[in-house]
């Protein structure tokens, strides 16, 4: 029974083998069920795969694309619905087969028939073909601009056909055989052990292996990296009161924090196509009701950025003041012409995340602060929900107005829009099948639809505009209200290079690396501080 040297936890306490000593600790509070592509969907088993796993395309720190299996942007015909993309040579899996068109294609092909996010493939891409030993071609349903991006997503990372044979049809979920600079060599839901692939046909990681290990609630973490039990240390899962002390440190010049894009977005859904939010006027006031700054301070403590979009403002397409402002003096001149204020207040049902302790946070701070500006007009009624429960509920119309948190799958606006407003089947402005029902609203509006469809087949400064003036629509109706954004961030020991973010989200584990003369453990106070992307 042999356990990382200096890390004491319980969750540790199975069989293992032993860390080598210029192996690095990661932690986060994401448990990984399944290290099966086809079964990602969450932040914590995406970052496992990044160190296994390779994409057809990365997305740097800049935002630009970089070929990374593939070898070039996808070549497209004349109208668009046919892309080939070149494949690289001379790369290997880790049980020692070739990668190339073949694999590439298997992998694909699987992941449409039972990936989780197999949607994000199989609604845009009609058949892979292996048009060449390192090409492929992607015959797709509509034309796609965003396709590069889509293949950058690390659930789309090729595995080994010959270790994948008897899973072609279902997940094989304790196990990764891909292309990526370490492989797989011990798993459980609590603990990953990454050791470097020695064949691989890039950059060989900069240290002895990675362990990310998963505990189990924010003061273990916490603690974790403030005793040097771990190298290094996610924010995933992490209470805002402990991010602040660990930034504070940063600032100190104790810790080592990076900061990676911004692309965690938390929103309210408004349900509009039933009382009382039915009513425009009551849903734009609501929208003016919404005081961010107090909000952000309060209760993210700073650390997050107030939004009034649903883009990040990272990527093109983005309109930072698509929504309205905090304007109390509006919001008060809308609630009376809706017939409030006069001796009548606006009962403004709202259902938090019970088991988020932020969520409870803003529900209170909200509440206080509408109770202070628009006490005579309007008050929340808050109630919590375990976030499986309320997630449940979205589709069935049940929830009058609901807090929670939408990331993309990869970074595009089309992957921020598209999962919150496309509707399959509408009745005038109500949505009757579709995302936007998925999403809780139920909102819709004659010609949004086709909209959406048309800026995924636009580029440049056309899908740019449209992607704008989409945002500004949807504000006006404001079926959804943006809140705040948050970011990725990373803290590691002094003794611990500083870690760097890709485009992604992701924390580059191959770059982390010991610093000369620094043990496990120790902390030293050279190069430490904060950087941002």
């Amino acid at each position: 029974m042999l356990a990382i040297p200096g890390l004491s936890l319980a969750l540790l306490a199975g069989c293992q083998p032993q860390r080598p000593g210029a192996s690095l600790i990661v932690a986060s509070k994401s448990r990984i069920d399944s290290l099966d592509p086809a079964q990602a969907s969450r932040i914590g088993v995406m970052q496992v795969l990044s160190g296994l796993g390779d994409p057809l395309y990365a997305i740097g720190s800049d935002g630009r694309l970089e070929p990374r299996l593939a070898t070039a942007l996808p070549s497209l015909s004349d109208d668009g619905l046919r892309a080939r993309v070149p494949l690289r040579r001379g790369v290997l899996f880790h049980d020692g087969t070739p990668f190339d068109a073949a694999a590439m294609a298997f992998s694909l092909r699987r992941f449409m028939a039972i990936g989780t996010l197999g949607y994000q493939l199989s609604s845009r891409v009609k058949a892979v073909r292996v048009s060449g030993p390192h090409e492929i071609e992607l015959e797709l349903k509509r034309p796609f601009s965003p396709l590069p991006r889509l293949l950058s997503a690390i659930f789309l990372t090729p595995v080994s056909p010959t270790a994948y044979r008897l899973h072609r049809d279902r997940p094989l979920t304790d196990r990764f055989v891909g292309t990526g600079p370490y492989r797989l060599a011990f798993f459980n839901g609590q603990q990953q052990r990454l050791t470097p692939f020695p064949r691989y046909w890039g950059r060989r990681p900069a240290n002895g292996g990675i362990d990310l290990v998963t505990l189990s609630n924010s003061t273990a973490l916490f603690g974790a990296l403030r005793s040097g039990e771990v190298d290094l240390l996610l924010n995933s899962g992490l209470e805002i009161d402990h991010q602040r002390s660990l930034h504070q440190d940063a600032v100190a010049g104790r810790l080592r924090e990076a900061v990676g894009p911004s692309q965690e977005l938390g929103l309210l859904s408004l349900l509009s196509d039933q009382p009382p939010l039915e009513r425009l006027l009551l849903r734009q006031a609501v929208a003016r009701s919404l005081d961010r700054a107090t909000i952000n301070r309060r209760v993210t403590l700073g650390l997050y950025a107030p939004q009034r979009q649903l883009i990040p403002p990272s990527l093109p397409g983005s309109d930072p003041t698509a929504w309205p402002a905090y304007d109390p003096a509006a919001a008060r001149a809308l609630f009376r012409r809706a017939g409030y204020c006069h001796g009548r207040v606006f009962t403004l049902p709202l259902t938090y995340r019970s088991d988020i302790p932020t969520d409870r946070l803003f529900a209170l701070t909200w509440q206080a602060q509408l109770r202070r500006d628009l006490g005579d007009c309007v008050t929340l009624e808050v109630s919590g929900l375990e976030s499986t429960t309320a997630y449940a509920q979205l589709d069935k119309g049940t929830l009058t107005m609901l807090f929670y948190d939408w990331i993309g799958d990869y970074p595009d606006a089309e992957n921020f829009l598209m999962p919150l407003l496309s509707c399959s089947k509408a009745k005038g402005n109500r949505c009757l099948e579709g995302n936007s029902v998925l999403g809780g609203t139920f909102w819709t509006a004659p010609g949004l639809e086709e909209d959406l469809q048309r800026s995924s087949q636009l580029d440049g400064p056309a899908r740019t505009a449209l992607l704008i003036a989409i945002q500004r629509r949807v504000a006006v109706a404001s079926p959804y209200l943006p809140v705040w954004l948050s970011a990725p961030v990373a803290w590691a020991r002094p003794g611990i290079s500083r870690p760097r973010f890709d485009g992604s989200g992701r924390v580059v584990l191959s770059e982390l690396r010991r610093l000369p003369g620094v043990g496990p453990g120790a902390s030293t106070a050279g190069d430490a501080g904060r950087e941002a992307p």
